[in-house]
C-alpha cells in the first residue's frame, strides 16, 4: 500500500543559502562582477546550470577553482529526485518525484510510434477540485518553482533515453495542477526548456493545459505566448460543466470562448477542446451538438478522451465504445478536427486524471 509524506514544507525564506537557478544571466553577471569575477561568465554559467542540469558546481569545469568555491560558499541547489519508476504494460512509465521539502509530485512518459511525450505536474496538490480527477481531491500544498518543472523534463527525457533509446519530442502541462495558477513559474520553466541554452525545444510543441480561467487566458494572449493551449471542456452547457468541474461558477462557457477568440486572434495558435466522455451523463447527441457549436466559432480540434476510473469517484463511468465511436463520428460528419485518445498507463494510475501522489515511500 503507497504511503504518503504528510510534512510541512520548508519555508524558501529558510533555506540554508539562495537557490541558483532562481537567477537569469543579468542577475548572474551583477552577482559575479559584485564579487570581482568577469561577467562573461554568467552565460558560462546558466549553460552547467540548464542545458546539462548540472547539481554540482566542482563539475563545471571550464570554470576557475577559485569562482567554483565562491559559488559553493553564495548558492545552493533544491532539485527534485527521481523517487520511483512504474512501467505500464503499454509501456508508459509513471515517475514519483521527491522535492526538496518532500513534497511528492508525479510525472508521465507517454512513449507510441512517432512521439515521445512527457506530461509534466505544475503544483503539488489542486485547489479546483475537479470531481472526477484523482488530483482535484488533494489539497493544493504550494507551486512548482520554475527548477522544478524543469527538472521534470530533463529527467523524463532521461527516462526516455534509458528506456527508448530516443528524445523527447512533445510536453503537455497536464499532471498535477492547474498551469494557469503558477503563471510566472510555467512561463519560466517553458523559456528555459526552449531557451537554447536550456533542451532547446520547440514551443509548438508545448501545450499547457487549462481547466479555464479566463482571465490568465487573456493574458497568455497578451503575453503573444509560442506554445499551445488546450482547455479542459469535459462539458458544453454550464449547468453539466458546475457540476463536475467548480471553476465554471466564475469563468462560464460564454466566457471562456470569448477569452480563447482572443487568444486565437493574438496568437494564431489553435486551441485543442479536451472532452472526457462520461458514461451516461455528457455523452448524448445533445451534448455532442453542444461541443460542436461550442467549438464551430473557434479555431479548434476536439480531443475524446476515454474516462480513467479514480477511486474516490465511483459516480463516474467509462462512456461504451460504441457511444464514444458515435459522439466523436458525429462531430467529423460536421467538419471538426477529431481526435479519439486512448487510454495510457491505466494500469499504474498514470492515466489522464489518475495523478494523486501514490508513490512508495
Amino acid at each position: 500500500m503507497s504511503v504518503l509524506i504528510n510534512v510541512q514544507p520548508l519555508p524558501e525564506a529558510k533555506l540554508p543559502k539562495p537557490d541558483i537557478r532562481k537567477l537569469g544571466v543579468p542577475q548572474l553577471a551583477e552577482w559575479l562582477l559584485s564579487h570581482g569575477f568577469k561577467a562573461f561568465h554568467a552565460k558560462q554559467i546558466y549553460k552547467w546550470l540548464w542545458q546539462r542540469s548540472l547539481k554540482d558546481f566542482s563539475e563545471m569545469t571550464d570554470l576557475s577553482l577559485a569562482l567554483r568555491n565562491a559559488l559553493e560558499a553564495h548558492f545552493g541547489f533544491y532539485p527534485l529526485s527521481v523517487q520511483e519508476v512504474q512501467k505500464s504494460q503499454d509501456g508508459t512509465l509513471k515517475v514519483g518525484f521527491s522535492l526538496y521539502d518532500r513534497n511528492l509530485v508525479e510525472g508521465v512518459l507517454i512513449p507510441t510510434e512517432d512521439r515521445m511525450t512527457a506530461c509534466i505536474s505544475s503544483q503539488v496538490g489542486c485547489s479546483l477540485s475537479c470531481k472526477f480527477c484523482a488530483t482535484g481531491f488533494m489539497d493544493k500544498k504550494r507551486n512548482l518553482t520554475a527548477p522544478e518543472i524543469y527538472d521534470q523534463v530533463f529527467e523524463i527525457n532521461q527516462q526516455a533515453l534509458k528506456n527508448y533509446q530516443a528524445r523527447l519530442t512533445n510536453i503537455v502541462y497536464m499532471g498535477m495542477g492547474e498551469p494557469l495558477l503558477n503563471y510566472q513559474n510555467v512561463l519560466s520553466s517553458i523559456e528555459k526548456i526552449t531557451s537554447p541554452d536550456g533542451l532547446g525545444m520547440s514551443p509548438k510543441r508545448i501545450t499547457v493545459s487549462t481547466a479555464g480561467i479566463a482571465k490568465m487566458i487573456y493574458k497568455l494572449a497578451d503575453d503573444q505566448v509560442k506554445f499551445n493551449l488546450a482547455l479542459s471542456l469535459h462539458a458544453a452547457d454550464d449547468e453539466k460543466r458546475n457540476k463536475i468541474m467548480p471553476i465554471n461558477d466564475s469563468n462560464s462557457l460564454e466566457a471562456l470562448k470569448e477569452a480563447l477568440r482572443y487568444f486565437y486572434r493574438q496568437t494564431q495558435n489553435r486551441i485543442t477542446l479536451e472532452y472526457i466522455l462520461f458514461g451516461n451523463f455528457n455523452d448524448s447527441p445533445q451534448d455532442a451538438d453542444n461541443l460542436f457549436r461550442f467549438s464551430q466559432s473557434l479555431a479548434t480540434r476536439i480531443n475524446i478522451i476515454e474516462y480513467n476510473p479514480v477511486e474516490l469517484a465511483p459516480q463516474f463511468q467509462r462512456a461504451s465504445g460504441r457511444v464514444l465511436n458515435q459522439f466523436a463520428a458525429y462531430l467529423a460528419d460536421r467538419g471538426a478536427i477529431v481526435t479519439v485518445r486512448k487510454s495510457r498507463g491505466m494500469d499504474i494510475d498514470a492515466a489522464c486524471g489518475q495523478l494523486a501522489n501514490k508513490n512508495k515511500v
